[in-house]
């Protein structure tokens, strides 16, 4: 398994997908008048608000983690390993295979990380993407 599907599953895995809490999972609703009752799931999608599971983690972290903008902060608060091999590992899976650990590296590892959860169905608010 590799050091995004350990990020995934902690964000989207089995805990995260058995909440049935609004805040943290929105469904798309069919539109009005469709002949669906209020609720209705035909045809949606589920879509995990990372903000809202992120938000949450940190919140029982117990430490002043800055997951937002580091990496490094991110991987801590999933409880994974953000030692350089495990990163240089991930900036691998990520398409780069020249990361050597820099500020701008990290930056950009971010980045690709909330580019790859969006596009594996989580909803990635502005402030997540600086």
């Amino acid at each position: 398994m590799g050091i995004f599907s350990k990020i995934k599953d902690a964000i989207f895995g089995k805990k995260a997908r058995a909440e049935t809490n609004d805040t943290i999972f929105k469904r798309d609703q069919a539109p009005s008048g469709a002949g669906f009752g209020s609720g209705a799931t035909s045809g949606t999608t589920t879509t995990v608000d990372v903000d809202a599971v992120l938000a949450d983690r940190y919140e029982r972290a117990g430490q002043d983690l800055n997951y937002k903008t580091s990496i490094v902060d991110l991987m801590k608060l999933l409880d994974l390993d953000p030692s350089y091999e495990n990163r240089k590992e991930l900036a691998v899976e990520m398409g780069r295979s020249d990361y050597s650990g820099t500020a701008e590296d990290n930056i950009w590892l971010h980045g690709r990380v909330m580019d790859e959860l969006e596009k594996n169905g989580g909803r990635i608010s502005a402030e997540l993407r600086t």
